[in-house]
C-alpha cells in the first residue's frame, strides 16, 4: 500500500513580536526537498495523509496572502507592524520555513494579489500596485494608485478583489450595517426602505485592471448588489465565474427577541456561498437565508417573522448555506495537482470563527472543502483543517489561539 504525504504550508500568527531576519536576499529560491511536517502539524487537525509546516509565526495580524511563482509569500496586514503593512517572506534553504522576513508599505488592509509581474493590494479606500522584479524580494519603485475614492467605513471596511481573464478587476464594497436600520442594531427598529447604502456599498464593483487613477464614481460599474460583506472572494478561471461567501447578518434574537430564540440566533442565518454574475441581486438587507428551510426569508426589519418570503422570492439563492456566524474570510479553488484527484477544482474556504453566538460556545475556526463538478458543488462540504482555536472551548474570539484568514497555493 502506498502512503501519500500532502503538505499544507501554514502561516500562524501570534500576537507577540519577533524581529525580522537580517539575512540577505538571494536571487533564486530552492525547490523544497524532503519536507517533514511539524510535530502535531502546528496544532491543527488534518485528513489522513496530510502534513503541515508552520512557515512563520509572530509576523502580525495577517489577512490575505499571495504567493509568487518562485515561492515568495506576500501578506497583507490589518495593522502596521515594524512600520509596514505588508510582509514578504522567503525560504532560502528549501525546508518550507521562511528565513527571510521583510516589512514594507505604510498602509494596512486585506486584499492582495499577484498578476503580470505586479503586486496588487488594497486599503479601505484604495487599490495600489507595485512592480515585482526578478530576483528581488521587495517590489520596486513607488506604488501606483489603480483605484481611489472607494467608500470609507469603519464597519466591514475590507476591500478584497480579484481579476478575471478579460482585463477586469472585481472588488467587494461591504455595507457598513447589520440590516440597514436608521440606528444600527437597535431593538425593534425597522430597516430603511429602500436601503440608501446600496447606492455605494453592499455589492461588487468592476474596474479595469491596467488603468491608473480610476475612481468608483467615474469608472466603477456595479456588477452585483445585495451583499452585506464579501471577504471570501475569488475568480474561478476554469469555469470563468466570480464566487464569494458572504458574512451574514447578526443579532436576530438580541434585536428581535419576540421573534427569534437564542437557539435560533446561534444557528441563523446561514453564511451564503454564491456564484456571481452581472446584474445579480442577493437580497441584503431585505432577506436572509435559512439553510434549514432552504429558502430566503424576509428580515424582521422588513416585516419578516421567520416564515415570510415576500420580496425575497426574487433574490438569487446561494449554492450552499454554511452554519451561522462562521465568518468566511477567504475562498480558493484548488487547481494544482499535488492533492488527491477528489480535491481538483474544489473550493477551500477559510472561516475566521464566530463572536456572536450569545451564551453558547463560539465555533467555525476552520477551513472547509466543497467538492465541485463544473460550476456547482458536487457533494457535501466537509471540514478540512480544524482545531485552530486550541483545545479549550471558546467563549470569545480572544480565547482562540489562532483564527484562519487567508488561503493561497
Amino acid at each position: 500500500m502506498t502512503t501519500y504525504r500532502y503538505f499544507i504550508y501554514l502561516l500562524i500568527f501570534f500576537f507577540w513580536s519577533c524581529e525580522p531576519s537580517t539575512r540577505e536576499e538571494t536571487t533564486s529560491v530552492p525547490e523544497p526537498l524532503n519536507l517533514q511536517g511539524d510535530p502535531g502539524n502546528g496544532g491543527i487537525k488534518l485528513p489522513s495523509g496530510f502534513e503541515a509546516i508552520v512557515v512563520a509565526d509572530s509576523v502580525g495580524y495577517a489577512r490575505h496572502l499571495a504567493i509568487r511563482d518562485n515561492g515568495d509569500i506576500y501578506l497583507r496586514l490589518r495593522t502596521l507592524k515594524n512600520e509596514g503593512g505588508l510582509v514578504a517572506l522567503r525560504d532560502t534553504t528549501g525546508d518550507g520555513k521562511a528565513d527571510i522576513i521583510r516589512y514594507f508599505g505604510d498602509n494596512k488592509g486585506t486584499g492582495i494579489e499577484i498578476r503580470n509581474g505586479y503586486l496588487y493590494y488594497s486599503t479601505v479606500t484604495t487599490v495600489y500596485r507595485q512592480k515585482l522584479q526578478e530576483g528581488e524580494l521587495l517590489p520596486m519603485g513607488e506604488p501606483e494608485v489603480l483605484i481611489d475614492s472607494l467608500p470609507f467605513q469603519t464597519a466591514h471596511p475590507a476591500k478584497p478583489f480579484d481579476f478575471d481573464d478579460n482585463g477586469n478587476l472585481y472588488i467587494n464594497v461591504g455595507a457598513p450595517s447589520n440590516a440597514c436600520q436608521d440606528k444600527d442594531r437597535a431593538a425593534g427598529i425597522p430597516g430603511q426602505d429602500p436601503c440608501p447604502l446600496l447606492d455605494s456599498t453592499g455589492g461588487v464593483w468592476r474596474f479595469k485592471v491596467d488603468i491608473i487613477g480610476q475612481t468608483r464614481q467615474r469608472d466603477g460599474y456595479r456588477f452585483a448588489t445585495g451583499t452585506r460583506n464579501l471577504v471570501a472572494f475569488t475568480w474561478n478561471p476554469v469555469v470563468k465565474k466570480l464566487y464569494a461567501v458572504m458574512h451574514g447578518r447578526d443579532d436576530l434574537h438580541r434585536v428581535w427577541p419576540d421573534l427569534y430564540t437564542e437557539e435560533q440566533n446561534r444557528e441563523l442565518p446561514a453564511e451564503q456561498f454564491f456564484s456571481i454574475e452581472d446584474g445579480d441581486d442577493f437580497g441584503w438587507p431585505y432577506c436572509y437565508y435559512d439553510h434549514f428551510q432552504n429558502k430566503k426569508l424576509l428580515n424582521p426589519e422588513y416585516g419578516g417573522d421567520g416564515t415570510k418570503v415576500g420580496r425575497c422570492s426574487g433574490a438569487k439563492d446561494p449554492l450552499i448555506g454554511f452554519p451561522a456566524h462562521y465568518a468566511p474570510n477567504d475562498l480558493l479553488f484548488y487547481q494544482a495537482d499535488q492533492f488527491p484527484p477528489s480535491y481538483k477544482n474544489g473550493a477551500f474556504i477559510a472561516f475566521h470563527g464566530s463572536w456572536n453566538r450569545l451564551g453558547f460556545d463560539q465555533d467555525g475556526y476552520n477551513i472547509v472543502f466543497v467538492p465541485f463538478q463544473g460550476d456547482t458543488p458536487s457533494g457535501e462540504w466537509q471540514v478540512f483543517a480544524d482545531d485552530f482555536e486550541g483545545p479549550t472551548p471558546v467563549k470569545s474570539p480572544t480565547d482562540a489561539h489562532h483564527r484562519p484568514c487567508g488561503i493561497a497555493v
